[in-house]
């Protein structure tokens, strides 16, 4: 058995992550629930994904608050 079998992020691109968290929440809200720099100071999608790609901690935030936020993975 595979070791992603339970993992309900296989297959989602952090791209689509962080795309899908900016249009539900908007940077300024995403800004005040994960406080990283990338999501408060000249947010961009191209420069969350810079840090996040850098920032095991930072991602998993990021992760965990797409999975509250959408529990079947799917953003609508």
């Amino acid at each position: 058995m595979s070791t992603q079998a339970n993992n309900p992020l296989h297959g989602v691109k952090l791209q689509y992550i962080v795309e899908a968290l900016e249009t539900h929440y908007g940077w300024e809200e995403l800004g005040s629930r994960i406080s990283i720099r990338c999501f408060t100071f000249e947010p961009s999608v191209k420069s969350s994904l810079k840090f996040l790609r850098k920032t095991p901690w930072a991602r998993d935030k990021v992760e965990q608050l797409f999975l509250r936020t959408f529990p079947t993975g799917i953003a609508h």
